[in-house]
């Protein structure tokens, strides 16, 4: 409270009289809380005071200034301009349509939609594939602007243009990454790469890496394991294709094998051992990716068409029809058509140093395969078939030295040069960051077993 011209103010802005007042003056001086709280404020009074304005003090008037703030406005948007939407991606679901799609997408558009079924670089959404994505900008009226569909390693995009729709498919920008993986076998590579999460073309990879060393038909025990360091592609985060295996490792009864992919040039490269030796040899030990064995290399086979016993000088591979043949090596074709010795389709390279391989049975041959064409180790140059003397789909493969049959599965396969020396030093540093990963996986995988 104070005392302002002889009346007490109180701190809740009340007002008593004088004499009122001088009594409650005396009563709150009395008290020690008053004595206590006025030693504080006797020290600020000439402070106060300062401050002060007389009574009937005539004031200047306050200048005022006005501002003026300029608040831009959005330019208006010419009649041309777009119409912005908001993107919205979905996955297709099992049993999808390009009609439902659309629809979770957020689209009520039956122009678009009538647009899209009858063009026909669209026809990859006409049955959208389950697990793929989609993207696409609506407007709040739900017409359809724009639509992405990932078709493969491609990406499909319909624009709205005027009153209809264009539709273009071009390569899709992937990401590259590079995944470890490890398994052990225990029924087939196949199955042991599926348990892993490994796609087929890098499990055909490995077979193809190792299928000089492995015979894959026959050499796989239970137990046998494998490491392997790959490039995967992705699209916003989502796997679309495999690449190439950089390294791999497999541990076939016991013994390692390992291999590291070296890029020597700016289109070639090649899989090596870690010390610079060539894995591929001049000829791969089977002309099929993945089959089983149905007929071996014997002197002495009943024939089941000609009901007689008789040599069977090669390996017989059962496949599905029409699965690709490769050439084990790199030759000339010497004869490629039908043959009447019981071969139906046959195929014949010549390789160096005597060697010949034939291919017979085939349901077709390879574009391009035809007589004094050359061929490189890996290339497809028929497909299975079940052609001259034989009872149902499978390949027969002979291997000859100086025409002499030779048991394709023992006989003594020379290898490729090594790395020259120059190459070394852009060998060894390419190569060790992927032989650090393969020791990660190899000591995590004998980890996981204990």
């Amino acid at each position: 409270m104070q005392q302002e011209n002889g009346v007490i103010v109180t701190a809740h802005g009340g007002f008593v009289g004088r004499e009122s007042g001088r009594l409650l003056l005396r009563r709150v001086a009395g008290s020690r809380a008053f004595r206590a709280a006025a030693a504080m404020v006797l020290s600020f009074i000439g402070v106060v005071t300062a401050f002060g304005i007389a009574p009937n003090t005539a004031t200047e008037p306050l200048k005022q200034t006005p501002v003026f703030l300029e608040l831009a406005l959005p330019a208006a948007r010419p009649a041309d301009t777009p119409i912005e939407g908001y993107w919205r991606e979905e996955r297709v679901l099992h049993g999808d349509t390009l009609a439902t799609l659309l629809a979770r997408l957020g689209a009520d558009d039956p122009e678009a939609l009538r647009h899209l079924r009858q063009s026909r670089p669209a026809r990859a959404l006409h049955q959208p594939v389950a697990g793929r994505s989609a993207r696409a900008q609506i407007t709040t009226e739900g017409q359809l602007l724009e639509l992405h569909y990932r078709n493969g390693a491609n990406l499909l995009v319909a624009k709205r243009q005027g009153d209809g729709i264009s539709v273009t498919e071009q390569p899709a920008e992937l990401e590259r990454r590079v995944l470890m993986k490890s398994a052990e076998i225990r029924t087939s590579l196949f199955s042991a790469s599926d348990a892993a999460g490994l796609s087929d073309a890098i499990a055909t990879q490995l077979a193809d890496i190792f299928s000089t060393d492995i015979d894959f038909h026959r050499d796989l025990r239970r137990g046998d394991r494998f490491s392997v360091v790959y490039e995967m592609y992705h699209d916003r985060s989502e796997p679309v294709r495999a690449g190439r295996v950089l390294a791999a490792e497999f541990i076939n009864v016991g013994r390692l094998y390992r291999a590291v992919y070296f890029q020597y040039d700016d289109k070639r490269g090649g899989y090596y051992t870690p010390d610079g030796r060539s894995i591929r040899k001049a000829f791969l030990r089977s002309p099929l990716e993945y089959s089983r064995i149905s007929s071996g290399f014997t002197n002495s086979r009943f024939h089941p068409i000609l009901g007689q016993w008789r040599a069977h000088m090669g390996i017989d591979y059962a496949a599905p029809h029409g699965t690709r043949v490769r050439a084990t090596g790199d030759g000339v074709v010497e004869s490629a058509g039908w043959d009447h010795r019981g071969y139906g389709n046959l195929v014949v390279l010549r390789h160096q140093s005597g060697y010949t391989t034939w291919y017979g049975h085939l349901s077709a041959l390879a574009k391009g395969v035809r007589r004094g064409s050359r061929v490189h180790q890996g290339e497809t140059i028929g497909y299975v078939g079940a052609t001259g003397l034989a009872t149902g789909p499978h390949l027969h493969y002979e291997f000859r030295i100086n025409n002499v049959h030779q048991n394709p599965l023992r006989v003594v396969i020379p290898a490729a040069p090594p790395l020259s020396a120059e190459l070394k030093p852009a060998f060894e540093a390419q190569i060790e960051p992927v032989l650090a990963q393969l020791k990660l996986l190899r000591s995590t995988h004998l980890a996981r077993l204990d």
